[in-house]
C-alpha cells in the first residue's frame, strides 16, 4: 500500500509522530495541483527526494513469473499444482508475480481505467469534496502534502473501502455517490464491480497460496471471505524533472495481497537482488504481491517486496490497485502446520486495523514497516 518510504527509524516508544506533524510547522501549506505542478520545471523541495532514493534509469526488466489460471480455474489438477509451485517459488524468492487467463473482463478493467479521467481530470477544488481526513485511510490525497513535509509523491489517489459481507454489497458505490454526488454512480458502479471481481480473483490467489504452503486450499480462502478491503486509484501525472522525485517511494505493503493493474506507461520498479528492476505493463495481466499482513499469517516464509513507482516528464500513468485485508475481527495468526520447532513464531498475533492505525497515526510505512509494528505492539502489551 503505497505509503512512502523513511529512512530513519525512531526508538519504538516514541513512534515517528515528528513526521505526522511536521507539516504544522510550515507556514505556507504545500498544494499538489497536478494541472499545474505538471507544467513546471523548478519542482517544490518537498518533492526532491534525497540522492541515494532518486530513481534510477534504465532499470532492467525483472523476469517475474506468468501464472496461467486457466487450468486451475477450470478444475485441471496438473495445472493447479503447476500453479502453486511456481506461485511458492516466487513468494520465497520475492514475492511478485503476473497472472493470466485470470477470468475478468477486459471491458471492466478497460472501464475502471478510464473512468479514473472523469475523477482525476477535473479542478482540484472538486476532487477535494472527497479529501481524506487526517488519520483515515479513504478519501481523496493530492500528494501527501498534508501529512508529511518532505519525499512526497508525486501523484493522485482515490482511495475507498470494499467489503465483501453479503449486508455490503454497494459499500463502494454507496460511498462514492454521498461523497462525489450522484453525478457519480455510474463511475461508483464501475468500481464496485471491479472490487467484487478483484475480491474474487484474490481468494482464487488465496487457495494457490494455501496450497503452496502445503496446509490445503480451503485455510486462507476461508480467513480473506469476508474480507475488508481497500481499493486505490493511483494517477501520476508528467514531471518535468523526473529523476528527481518518485511517484511511490519504496515500500512494502502492510496489506496481506496487492492486485495491481498497470496501464500502458512504466513506472513499477521491484527490489530485487539488492538492485531495481521494472515490471513492464501487460495488459492481460495483474501484477500480484505479498504485503507484510500475510508474511506474518506465513509466519514469514512468504516475503514482502520492496517497491516503488517512478514518473516521466510526458505522460500521465494510471494504476488500479486492489488491497486484499481481512476482516476486522479476524486474528492474524499462522495456521499450526507453519510453526514448529524449526520455525518458531516470528511475530506476534494482531488483527488488520491495529496495523492499519500503526501506519496512519504512528509510522510512516517502508521496508521495515513489520518489524517496527511487531517492536511497538510488543512494548504496547508491555
Amino acid at each position: 500500500m503505497a505509503i512512502e518510504c523513511m529512512t530513519n527509524i525512531q526508538p519504538m516508544s516514541q513512534p515517528q509522530k515528528h513526521h505526522l506533524q511536521d507539516r504544522q510547522e510550515d507556514e505556507t501549506p504545500l498544494v499538489f495541483d497536478a494541472s499545474l505542478l505538471r507544467h513546471q520545471l523548478n519542482l517544490p523541495k518537498q518533492f526532491i527526494w534525497p540522492d541515494e532514493e532518486k530513481p534510477c534509469i534504465n532499470a532492467p526488466e525483472l523476469v517475474v513469473p506468468l501464472i496461467d489460471l486457466g487450468g486451475f480455474f477450470s478444475g485441471d489438477p496438473v495445472a493447479t499444482m503447476e500453479a502453486a509451485r511456481v506461485v511458492g517459488e516466487a513468494c520465497r524468492k520475492h514475492g511478485f508475480f503476473l497472472v493470466v487467463n485470470h477470468g475478468i473482463d477486459a471491458r471492466l478493467i478497460s472501464h475502471a481505467h478510464s473512468y479514473m479521467d472523469d475523477f482525476f481530470e477535473v479542478p482540484l477544488s472538486q476532487k477535494q469534496r472527497a479529501q481524506r481526513k487526517t488519520g483515515e485511510h479513504c478519501g481523496y490525497a493530492s500528494s501527501f502534502t498534508g501529512r508529511f513535509s518532505s519525499k512526497l509523491p508525486w501523484k493522485e489517489t482515490l482511495s475507498f473501502q470494499y467489503s465483501a459481507e453479503e449486508n455490503s454489497s454497494t459499500i463502494v458505490k454507496d460511498y462514492l455517490c454521498n461523497t462525489l454526488g450522484n453525478e457519480f454512480e455510474q463511475f461508483g458502479g464501475v468500481y464496485q464491480d471491479y472490487c467484487d471481481a478483484m475480491s474474487n480473483l484474490s481468494l482464487g490467489i488465496m487457495e494457490l497460496l494455501g496450497m503452496s504452503l502445503g496446509i490445503g486450499k480451503e485455510c486462507f480462502r476461508e480467513f480473506f471471505e469476508e474480507n475488508s478491503s481497500i481499493m486505490r486509484l493511483n494517477y501520476y501525472p508528467p514531471c518535468q524533472k523526473p529523476d528527481l522525485t518518485l511517484g511511490t517511494g519504496p515500500h512494502c505493503d502492510p496489506t496481506s495481497l496487492t492486485i495491481l493493474h498497470q496501464d500502458q506507461v512504466d513506472g513499477l520498479q521491484v527490489f530485487v537482488d539488492n538492485e531495481w528492476h521494472s515490471i513492464s505493463p501487460n495488459f492481460n495481466a495483474f501484477v500480484v504481491n505479498i504485503g507484510d499482513t500475510f508474511m506474518a499469517l506465513s509466519n514469514g516464509r512468504y516475503k514482502s517486496c520492496l517497491h516503488r513507482a517512478v514518473v516521466n516528464s510526458k505522460t500521465t500513468r494510471k494504476s488500479l490497485a486492489f488491497f486484499l485485508c481481512p476482516k476486522g475481527d479476524k486474528v492474524v495468526s499462522p495456521p499450526s502446520e507453519l510453526v514448529d520447532d524449526l520455525t518458531p513464531r516470528v511475530y506476534p498475533d494482531f488483527t488488520w486495523p491495529m496495523l492499519l492505525e500503526f501506519t496512519q497515526k504512528h509510522y510512516r510505512a517502508d521496508m521495515n514497516t513489520l518489524k517496527a509494528f511487531t517492536n511497538w505492539l510488543q512494548q504496547k502489551r508491555s
